[in-house]
């Protein structure tokens, strides 16, 4: 009996030893992506500081917005094409559900870059806009900061439906609209001529270290709390078992000695 006890025990802290090693990963991981968000905010903070300039500057020929490019503000002039507007559904400006519009904006290289020209409030159930700002005739010239094209995993909602997506997503709408566009694209801040008023502003980036330092100081406390109490269970476990074998040893004692009684008077 006492050697089955013995290995529960020792599978009971094998186990609480593999929950402490799987809190400390975790609390790790935590710090990881601390430490990749510190480096993005650095990117962001530097890329909000710099400049306008022209996209092709920024971007160089291969024409795709990467993680070192994103909030950097460039300057690009073209003509919008308002066939191809897409309605972008389903989004949320400042915890207020709304639509966005984006439009593709032909340059004279015969590029296109896809413009978010801004955000439309929802104002009850409608599942499409009541009013869309008519699109500007004529060259136009967007200073805008670029954004990298969203993914959304295995979801298509980066792929234009009808007129309308979920996400904005380049190579999936060059597919649709048959445009050689940017893979990309820019939240627009300023346009000659003036954007339209009814169009709500985008706010800026979120530049802070989130909550991953105390995520990760949570999974170390659950780690030495794994670790205190099996220490503790061990120590009390061990005081109960030693009081365990004094009373069996106890009462083989006092079995044993009437026989032996016994046996003398005899």
């Amino acid at each position: 009996m006492g050697r089955i006890v013995n290995i529960r025990w020792i599978a009971a802290a094998l186990g609480v030893l593999l929950l402490a090693t799987v809190c400390v990963e975790l609390g790790r991981w935590q710090l990881h992506r601390l430490d990749e968000r510190k480096a993005r905010n650095a990117v962001t903070r530097t890329n909000l500081a710099a400049q306008p300039a022209p996209i092709d500057q920024v971007l160089g020929p291969q024409g795709v917005v990467g993680d070192q490019h994103a909030w950097r503000t460039v300057v690009v002039s073209g003509t919008y094409d308002a066939s191809k507007q897409i309605v972008l559904k389903y989004r949320n400006v400042d915890d207020r559900p709304g639509f966005e519009i984006v439009t593709p904006l032909v340059l004279a290289d015969g590029k296109a870059l896809l413009v978010d020209r801004g955000f439309i409030p929802r104002q009850s159930s409608e599942l499409m806009p009541l009013n869309v700002p008519a699109v500007p005739t004529g060259e136009v010239t967007v200073t805008g900061r670029l954004q990298r094209s969203e993914r959304g995993g295995h979801t298509t909602g980066g792929t234009p439906d009808d007129g309308t997506a979920r996400l904005i997503n380049g190579p999936d709408f060059a597919k649709v609209l048959g445009l050689n566009l940017y893979d990309g694209y820019v939240q627009i801040t300023k346009q000659d001529p003036a954007n339209d008023p009814a169009f709500s502003g985008f706010p800026g980036p979120e530049i802070d270290d989130g909550p991953h330092f105390f995520y990760a100081l949570q999974w170390f406390f659950f780690a030495l709390l794994a670790i205190g109490g099996l220490v503790y269970f061990t120590k009390t476990g061990g005081r109960r078992d030693n009081s365990g074998d004094k009373s069996e040893s106890s009462e083989r004692d006092a079995v044993e000695e009437p026989a032996a009684h016994a046996g003398a008077a005899d």
